[in-house]
């Protein structure tokens, strides 16, 4: 069984302190921080100047950074507030200070989210990361495209709309990119879509083997062993063999 300090982050954990409220708070809001931080990869890997040229797309992105910023403050706060020695732990996660200052400096911790869909039994896990990266795949087409001469994804719904069809490998062709940076997007969601089909697979068949192997287990508990004789048993036996034994033995 895992301990909240080994779900934390090691360099987060409070040494003078590992395993109690500040590693239970880290367990405990590690990966809504990390789906957090992937929703918003988008802001990473696409330039300010890459919005085209509406101003209401400037305007979300900064106000994301600027959310995101305060909420990633109330994190370290909390933080240091937990930690037995506020201006040590303050100290040795310098870090966590540009995070608030450049949120997409976080996404570096959401990696391990990512590390982490592969292990067995990680399905839940697995779909959120998938969906989150699906959804950065929409918003950067949307930015990428929605400027472009002969682009027919207009919007966030069409991008949306296309994402999905793209990563369910239906592939309508209604909408698709015409920019390098679309074209490029679009690759990688294609491969998340077969890999999410591959894991689901696996998933869902491994689950039936287990429910089998189980099943028989169940079975072979319920059926008495052969080798198994109960006292009774051989004292019928005993009685047989001496009512079989005896005439020949007045004999």
């Amino acid at each position: 069984m895992s301990t909240p300090a080994a779900d934390a982050d090691e360099s987060d954990v409070d040494p003078d302190d590992p395993t109690g409220r500040l590693a239970s708070y880290l367990a405990a809001t590690r990966t809504p921080l990390d789906v957090l931080a992937l929703s918003t990869l988008w802001i990473v890997l696409v330039p300010p100047g890459d919005f085209g040229t509406s101003h209401d797309a400037s305007t979300i992105a900064l106000g994301v950074r600027i959310a995101l910023s305060i909420v990633y403050a109330i994190d370290l706060a909390i933080r240091v507030a937990l930690a037995r020695r506020h201006a040590s732990y303050l100290r040795h996660n310098l870090f966590s200070i540009l995070v608030v200052l450049f949120p997409p400096l976080r996404i570096i911790f959401s990696f391990r989210l990512i590390r982490s869909v592969f292990r067995r039994g990680n399905i839940v896990t697995f779909l959120v990361a998938a969906s989150a990266l699906v959804l950065n795949g929409a918003i950067i087409v949307d930015l990428f495209e929605r400027d472009a001469v002969g682009s027919n994804i207009t919007t966030l719904g069409d991008s949306l709309w296309w994402a999905v069809t793209t990563v369910s490998t239906v592939g309508y062709g209604d909408y698709y990119p015409v920019t390098v940076g679309g074209k490029v997007v679009a690759s990688f969601i294609m491969a998340i879509g077969i890999l999410t089909v591959a894991v689901v697979t696996a998933q869902v068949a491994s689950s039936f083997m287990d429910q089998a192997a189980r099943t028989r287990a169940r079975a072979a508990e319920a059926e008495p062993s052969p080798t198994e004789v109960s006292m009774s048993d051989l004292d019928d036996r005993l009685a047989r063999i001496e009512a079989l034994l005896g005439p020949s033995a007045d004999r």
